[in-house]
């Protein structure tokens, strides 16, 4: 039996960001995830200055393709506007990989199926053990199912579904597009120009409004792929999108059980404005890295519930 200090299941943005600080602090990890990276991760990928600046690099030395966002162009229902912001544009095939290496963590391929408690260590599929176990596995986290289904950590209410497409594209229009509750769809749709020649587009909305009105995620796909092409924003592209879910954060998450912690999506911390992922899951990893390390408290301090500051809109006619 492979024997650590901790055991971080998931090796995405939260789980790579907890081992390297880990590292940092010299205790002993290692990652387990059922996927062989680098692999497909469908997100609109954007990151803020903030992500940058918790992984202490610059755009300039990221070594793989990344944009400068400038501004959102923003239509809401019958207004049209523009959000000043300044963020970037990864590909998380690109972007998840090189954090993984850089964390300096050995790393297996291991799809976990049980975890026992046994006199203060976790035992996982009775081949390795641990006395921290992080869990950072997504929304299908195994972590969390064995540990906080049934807790308030999220919220059926806060479920968000998507569908979307990554492909290489010759884009013309290098502008970052929202469509804001178009159709009447509780979300939003996005198109993301990145680095190296590729393009995302997709659309994700609240699973209980869709519910509640009888309606579809695939219908408002359907129709936002309508508008891709009225607005010849993607000629010729023939798509074939894929689904994934995740969770808005919670306000009352209790989101460490002893020496067990969630993590990124594993414990639903995406912003509650839109939706962005990327940066809560690599501080709650820096955080919960901090309170095994120093002995002291796992908080979400530093972990903005929201992504605008809606003071800076400029509107335009």
């Amino acid at each position: 039996m492979i024997k650590k200090q901790v055991i971080i299941i998931g090796g995405g943005p939260a789980g790579s960001s907890c081992a390297w600080r880990l590292k940092r602090h010299n205790i002993d990890c290692r990652i387990l995830d059922r996927a062989v990276f680098p692999r497909e991760k469908l997100c609109a990928g954007w990151i803020t200055p903030e992500v940058l600046e918790d992984l202490e690099i610059s755009p300039s030395e990221y070594p793989h393709g990344i944009i400068a966002l400038r501004k959102m162009h923003v239509k809401f229902r019958m207004l049209r506007f523009k959000v000043p912001t300044l963020q970037y544009s990864i590909r998380r095939y690109e972007f998840d990989y090189w954090l993984l290496k850089r964390s300096g963590v050995p790393v297996e391929t291991h799809n976990v199926r049980q975890i026992e408690k046994d006199r203060g260590e976790f035992i996982i599929d009775g081949a390795y053990s641990c006395t921290y176990l992080i869990g950072a596995g997504g929304t299908g986290c195994p972590v969390y199912k064995t540990f906080f289904k049934g807790s308030k950590v999220r919220m059926d209410e806060n479920l968000i579904v998507t569908q979307e497409e990554e492909f290489p594209y010759d884009y013309s229009d290098a502008n970052c597009y929202l469509w804001v509750m178009e159709n009447d769809l509780p979300g939003y749709a996005w198109y993301v120009p990145k680095g190296n020649g590729y393009l995302n587009v997709g659309i994700g909305g609240k699973a209980a409004g869709l519910k509640k009105r009888r309606d579809s995620i695939n219908r408002h796909w359907e129709m936002f792929v309508n508008k891709l092409k009225e607005k010849k924003l993607t000629p010729g592209h023939d798509y074939n999108p894929k689904g994934h879910s995740y969770y808005l954060r919670n306000g009352s998450a209790a989101l460490r059980q002893g020496n067990i912690f969630l993590i990124g999506d594993a414990a639903g911390l995406a912003t509650t404005d839109m939706g962005e992922g990327i940066g809560p899951a690599i501080r709650s990893g820096l955080n919960a890295a901090d309170a095994i390390a120093r002995g002291t408290d796992y908080t979400l301090n530093g972990i903005s519930r929201r992504s605008i500051r809606w003071k800076w809109l400029r509107f335009r006619k």
